[in-house]
């Protein structure tokens, strides 16, 4: 699959988050917050595009919308990242 400039998008903003997540962690958790827009890019890929999990970095193990708030759990190799609207 040949990924749309959404899609690109998105996942230029999902390796960002997981690059600063880094930097971030405590105790196998972060909190990265994104621009309203970047974060509703990267809801559109991982939520409402059907976009295939192998073009999703393969260190992300799950993904969610967390109920009742702007916010995104990420799910990886030792790490749980909530990523929030700024």
């Amino acid at each position: 699959m040949d990924p749309g400039l959404h899609v690109k998008q998105g996942l230029n903003h999902l390796n960002r988050v997981l690059s600063y997540a880094n930097f971030v962690a405590e105790d196998g958790k972060a909190t990265v917050h994104l621009t309203f827009e970047d974060w509703h890019v990267l809801a559109d890929m991982l939520f409402h595009m059907e976009t295939p999990r192998e073009l999703l970095p393969a260190r992300i193990q799950d993904f969610s919308l967390v109920e009742g708030k702007d916010a995104m759990l990420l799910s990886t190799d030792g790490c749980e990242i909530t990523v929030e609207i700024m």
